[in-house]
C-alpha cells in the first residue's frame, strides 16, 4: 500500500510561519508517499489555500464527538470538512494525558470522524512504566479495541502507534520492538485490517527514517518535531 507521511504541527508556529511551511511541503516533487499536514485550528484555512493545487492533504489535530451544539471551543468533525480537512488526528496520547480522554472519547469522536467522511488517524501507545513491566502490546492491544468504531478499517482508517516515552524525547524504540508492535497492531485488527496503515511515530527524523520505514508492517509516518521544517519533514518522506 502506499505510505502517508503525515506531520503533526501541534501547538507551535504563527500564521506566516503556518503558510510558508504549508507552500514549502506544497512545492516538493512528487514522493513516493501521500503527504499530510495537520496545522493548529486557527491555521487550517490559510494552510489549506497554501496547499491549493499540491497533492498534499489537509488534516485537523482534534475533532469533538458531537455533531453541533453548546460546546464552547471545541470543533465539530463536519466543520473540519467544510474547511477542506480530509484527515483528523484523534486519541493522541497529549490529548489522552492533558484532557483525560479515554478509549471510549476516542471512539466516539472516531465515529464522528467517519460520518462526516473524515479519515481518523488514531494514535495508541504504552508509557515508559507499561513498556518496562512488560505490558506493552497488552496495552495497545486494548487501546485498539476501545478506541476503533465498527468500520474503522473498510473506511480507510488509519493506526498511529506512538510510544509515549519516544515522543519528543529524542528516543525510540528498538526496531525489533517497533516491528514486533507493528504485528501485533496488525494481528488485532484481523482481516478487515489487512490493508489499514499502521503509522510509526515518536522522534522520527531524518537520521533514522530510513530504517523505521523499511520495517514490516510499517505504512509510514506520524511526525511531530521535523516535521517543523519542511526539509526534514520533506527528507523522511524521501527515505522511502
Amino acid at each position: 500500500m502506499r505510505p502517508l507521511i503525515a506531520g503533526n504541527w501541534k501547538m507551535n508556529g504563527t500564521l506566516a510561519e503556518a503558510i510558508d511551511l504549508a507552500r514549502s511541503v506544497a512545492a516538493a516533487p512528487p514522493q513516493k508517499a501521500d503527504l499530510l499536514v495537520c496545522p493548529p485550528f486557527p491555521h487550517l484555512v490559510p494552510v489549506a489555500g497554501a496547499l491549493l493545487k499540491s497533492e498534499v492533504a489537509l488534516g485537523a489535530q482534534d475533532c469533538h464527538a458531537a455533531a453541533k451544539g453548546a460546546h464552547t471551543g471545541d470543533v465539530s468533525a463536519a466543520m473540519l470538512a467544510d474547511l477542506g480537512a480530509g484527515y483528523v488526528i484523534l486519541g493522541h496520547s497529549e490529548r489522552r494525558a492533558d484532557h483525560g480522554e479515554t478509549d471510549a472519547t476516542v471512539r466516539a469522536k472516531a465515529e464522528a470522524a467517519l460520518a462526516a467522511k473524515l479519515v481518523p488517524v488514531v494514535c495508541v501507545g504504552e508509557s515508559e512504566a507499561e513498556r518496562l513491566s512488560g505490558q506493552a502490546e497488552a496495552v495497545v492491544a486494548t487501546q485498539l479495541a476501545g478506541s476503533l468504531p465498527e468500520g474503522f478499517a473498510a473506511a480507510g482508517g488509519v493506526v498511529a502507534y506512538e510510544p509515549v516515552w519516544a515522543i519528543g524525547t529524542g528516543r525510540t524504540p528498538t526496531e525489533d520492538d517497533i516491528a514486533a508492535m507493528h504485528a501485533r497492531i496488525r494481528a488485532e485488527l484481523g482481516a478487515t485490517g489487512a490493508k489499514l496503515r499502521i503509522l510509526y511515530g515518536g522522534s522520527m527524523k531524518p537520521s533514522n527514517a530510513a530504517a523505521i520505514l523499511a520495517l514490516p508492517n510499517v505504512d509510514g509516518g506520524l511526525i511531530g518535531g521535523a516535521s517543523l521544517k519542511a526539509e526534514d519533514f520533506l527528507a523522511i518522506a524521501g527515505a522511502l
